[in-house]
């Protein structure tokens, strides 16, 4: 805010002054009737909901540009993406593999990302219609809101599906981590919107089209948390009970090409039908983390020194010793706080208004509310068996957070339901405002992940793209290197890659691998310089050999024999 010469405390009150205003014009009469004609157009809800979060996101490009990959995880989706676009599902093992160890990703049998082929599939097809992987992840997000509101349709009137829809613009667009990086949980979040959009159509309509919508979902899901995958079918029999068995016939056969995706991918990885490359890299490089309840890990393969540090913080994540009822509920109720990503501090309130509904009043008998939070207790139960938690473990029941903040503030007095939602909304609006440039008030937004400017990786990128030819880039890392800075991420056909990057093995090894890649310019890559540093390659100069010299022969006195 330095431009416009406003203190900290000056910005607060702007913040004030903004939701002041803002919640003055929701108050305005007329636009209620004109978000009721709206909300009661479906197909044009679905489409302006659906575009909103695309459009406010390419807006900010001058400011937030294209984001950078810079978590190994993303880089490991990433290769996912590349090896279905070259028509595959894994690449074959490189004979100079020492050299591209890196994390999440599999060198033997082949060379394989360990994640399974949904989300990569969006960000392929991203790359595939507009050249850019990051195409995949703003339709995905775009799709996800847009899918929001028809799940809502499902559960509650137009109206509040609309407001609903917003909310997921908010939370989960723009500013986003979702929306921002390359291992978002959209994808998921679509597939459970899918699920449980098709849930009470099917009680009323127990149509074929809505039994395939909801194998369309569990698909989706399947094909990205095949944990989870376990607690949301579980979900689906307690809805549907016995007596739409042949919805769940529908649903399944829809779902088994998912199924047949994720063993031909274990076949193709791994070479064993029901061993996945998850399970394979627990074997061979002791990560991920094994669940709570099971043995951890042991590495089977020399690992690099990276790779030991995060086995070791992996490690790290289970409680010491075995698992034990206390340590579980101690990892449980640590997690809450994690789940303000997908509550506004408005949303709170929402969320109480709707537990203290349940509880008070006899609605706990109404079934759909009991089957919300059973489903959500079921998830947060379940995932608590992962030592560590990511946003996007539970990104299937997401849309459910938002039908449970509705359905709160629809208990509320009409009045404060308005203020409620408008804040939440005016939250987003101020913070969206606030990183069209950038100063002082985006430092006090610690829960948007938007990327901010550049970074060592977009400046190295922008390096490499103006050396003209194709380069082999050895990466030699500093004393007390950040290991998960990883800098070797390869695509899927290395050898035709126009940038290759590989570790440095030291001068005897180097020279290997450049003689297996004659005609690419070497450089040298000191990613731990400040600035990252790129310079050309200089072998070093061998240690001349000692000269030989004739050994000494001792005289030995000699007399002729007389």
């Amino acid at each position: 805010m330095q431009p416009f010469g406003l203190t900290s405390t000056d910005a607060i009150e702007l913040v004030l002054a903004v939701v002041l205003a803002a919640m003055a014009f929701v108050w305005q009469p007329w636009l209620g009737p004109l978000a009721g004609r709206l909300a009661a157009n479906t197909r044009l809800c679905i489409v302006v909901i659906a575009a909103l979060p695309l459009i406010l996101r390419l807006a900010l490009l001058a400011a937030h540009p294209v984001p950078i990959p810079a978590n190994y995880d993303e880089f490991s989706h990433l290769l996912v993406a590349d090896t279905l676009l070259h028509g595959r599902l894994a690449n074959p093992a490189h004979p100079m593999a020492r050299f591209f160890e890196t994390f999440f990703v599999l060198q033997e049998p082949t060379y394989s990302s360990i994640y399974p082929v949904g989300l990569g599939f969006s960000l392929a097809v991203g790359k595939l219609l507009f050249g850019l992987p990051w195409a995949g992840v703003l339709l995905t997000t775009g799709t996800f809101c847009g899918a929001c509101y028809w799940m809502l349709r499902g559960w509650t009137t137009p109206e509040w599906a609309l407001a609903g829809g917003l909310l997921a613009v908010s939370i989960y667009g723009p500013l986003s981590p979702w929306m921002n990086t390359y291992w978002g949980g959209s994808w998921t979040a679509t597939a459970g919107c899918l699920v449980f959009g098709a849930l009470p159509r099917l009680r009323e309509i127990p149509s074929v089209r809505n039994g395939a919508v909801l194998g369309v979902g569990l698909a989706m899901h399947v094909l990205s948390r095949p944990f989870e995958s376990v607690f949301l079918l579980v979900a689906v029999v307690f809805w549907l009970g016995a007596r739409h068995y042949r919805l769940m016939v529908i649903a399944v056969l829809v779902m088994l090409p998912a199924l047949g995706i994720t063993l031909l991918q274990n076949k193709r990885v791994t070479g064993e039908w029901l061993t996945s490359p998850y399970v394979l890299s627990q074997r061979q490089y002791g990560v991920p983390a094994a669940l709570s309840f099971q043995a951890n890990p042991v590495p089977q393969r020399a690992l690099t020194p990276g790779q030991e540090l995060d086995y070791r913080m992996q490690a790290s994540f289970r409680p010491g010793g075995r698992e034990t009822v206390p340590t579980w509920f101690t990892r449980l109720f640590t997690r809450i706080r994690s789940y303000r990503f997908y509550f506004t501090p408005a949303l709170y309130i929402a969320l109480a208004a709707f537990l203290f509904s349940f509880w008070r009043d006899s609605r706990w008998r109404d079934p759909g509310h009991r089957f919300l939070v059973g489903v959500c207790l079921l998830f947060a139960l379940g995932t608590n068996f992962f030592p560590a938690f990511r946003y996007h473990y539970v990104a299937g029941i997401v849309c459910l957070f938002i039908l449970l903040s509705l359905e709160g503030l629809r208990r509320l007095p009409p009045p404060a339901a308005r203020w409620l939602l408008g804040i939440a909304l005016v939250h987003f609006t101020f913070w969206y405002g606030a990183h069209t440039a950038e100063g002082a008030v985006t430092a006090w937004d610690t829960w948007n992940g938007i990327n901010h400017g550049s970074s060592p990786r977009a400046e190295v990128a922008t390096e490499l793209a103006a050396i003209p030819g194709d380069l082999l880039v050895l990466v030699r890392y500093w004393p007390g290197h950040i290991f998960q800075e990883e800098w070797v991420w390869n695509e899927a056909d290395i050898d035709h890659a126009r940038v290759i990057f590989a570790r440095d093995l030291g001068d005897g090894e180097n020279r290997k691998l450049i003689g297996h890649y004659q005609g690419r310019t070497v450089l040298l890559l000191e990613p731990d310089a400040r600035p990252a540093r790129l310079s050309a390659w200089i072998p070093e100069e061998p240690v001349p050999a000692p000269p030989r010299s004739t050994p000494r022969v001792p005289q030995i006195p000699f007399e002729p024999v007389r």
